[in-house]
C-alpha cells in the first residue's frame, strides 16, 4: 500500500447508490470513511456493509460520511443496497481508477491462480481531508467499532 496516514487524500468523484455522487469535492470540511470491498452482496461484504449500517447513527452523531466502493457496476450495487437498507453511498469504480489510486487493487491469489482484486481496506480521512488511519486487509469482525473508537478521536 503506497499510502500512508498523513498523506493528502487522492482525489475521487465516482456514481454512488441513490442516483447520488461520492467525490472528494462534495465531502470537503468533512471527515469521512471510505471502505473498499471485493463484491456486493457476498457474504462478507454484507456482513461489513451491515456493520457500517448499524454505525451510521454513531457515525452521523461524529459527523462523519460513510462510502463503501466496489469494482461492481451500479445495477448490481443498488440492488445490494436496496435488499440490505443500506443508507449510506455505495460507490462504483469499475474502472479500479480510485482503487489503484488508494494502493487496494492488488495481486491476489486463489487456489494457486493469481488475479487482480479488491483488498479489504477502510480508510479515515480528516476533515482536512488528509489521511488519519489506514485499516489494510481488513478483518470484519468488529471492524466497524474500530473505525468509530479512531473517528471519536480525531
Amino acid at each position: 500500500m503506497s499510502l500512508a496516514v498523513g498523506d493528502a487524500a487522492p482525489d475521487f468523484s465516482m456514481p454512488a447508490s441513490g442516483g447520488r455522487t461520492a467525490s472528494l469535492a462534495t465531502l470537503k470540511g468533512k471527515p469521512f470513511v471510505l471502505y473498499f470491498y471485493p463484491k456486493a452482496d457476498t457474504p462478507g461484504c454484507t456482513k461489513e456493509a451491515c456493520a457500517f449500517q448499524e454505525a451510521l447513527p454513531q457515525l452521523g452523531k461524529l459527523g462523519v460520511e460513510v462510502i463503501g466502493v466496489s469494482k461492481d457496476k451500479m445495477p448490481p450495487i443498488e440492488k445490494f443496497a436496496a435488499k440490505y437498507g443500506l443508507t449510506f453511498p455505495l460507490a462504483s469504480d469499475p474502472d479500479t481508477k480510485v482503487a489503484e489510486a488508494y494502493g487496494v487493487w492488488v495481486e491476489k491469489s486463489m487456489y494457486g491462480r493469481k488475479y487482480m482484486g479488491m483488498e479489504r481496506a477502510t480508510f479515515l480521512v480528516n476533515k482536512d481531508g488528509v489521511i488519519a488511519e489506514i485499516w489494510p486487509k481488513v478483518k470484519i469482525e468488529g471492524h466497524a467499532a474500530e473505525v468509530a473508537k479512531a473517528i471519536a478521536a480525531l
